[in-house]
């Protein structure tokens, strides 16, 4: 199965008159870390899209930052044990957005994902998704992905409360 690119990710973007912009980058952005040096951006700027099953259906959770996303957080949203939570693998990752881990952009994907969105991602104007491709970024207003998305806002990363403070440890 074929993976999509940052050229099928613009054709979607013009096709939809989408106000973003893909940055092609001299590096590799694989991590958090990496995309915000390549950027020269705060990690708290780039956003990731991770797919979970959840009960057995497929959902995008965009968030930014480094900490991870709390799958009990999830599962309690969704009233399921925290076994019908799962990362989906590489293989998955691919069949259901088309796109390589690490790449993976907040839309464009093969089949319809449900979106859930930190309210994180929405406090920076300017965000830095995945780009479809492994050196490139996807550029786009915080309001431009919550309004295009439609997604749904939940706290998920990890050491976050529900209103959003930090959990002191």
């Amino acid at each position: 199965m074929l993976t999509r690119t940052p050229d099928d990710l613009q054709a979607y973007l013009t096709a939809h008159n989408i106000p973003a912009e893909i940055i092609h980058l001299a590096a590799e952005t694989p991590t958090v870390p990496a995309a915000a040096d390549a950027l020269q951006v705060s990690v708290d700027q780039i956003v990731k899209t991770v797919i979970f099953l959840i009960d057995g259906r497929p959902y995008a959770v965009l968030a930014s930052g480094v900490r991870r996303i709390d799958p009990r957080k999830l599962a309690q949203r969704f009233g399921v044990s925290r076994k019908k939570v799962r990362l989906v693998d590489s293989e998955t990752v691919i069949a259901l957005t088309g796109y390589a881990p690490g790449t993976v952009p907040p839309f464009d994907h093969r089949q319809t994902l449900t979106p859930i969105m930190d309210p994180a991602v929405c406090a920076q104007e300017t965000v830095y998704a995945g780009g479809g491709g492994i050196a490139a970024m996807l550029r786009i207003r915080s309001a431009d992905l919550l309004r295009l998305t439609n997604a749904e806002l939940l706290r998920v990363l990890e050491g976050t409360q529900a209103d959003g403070s930090v959990a002191q440890s």
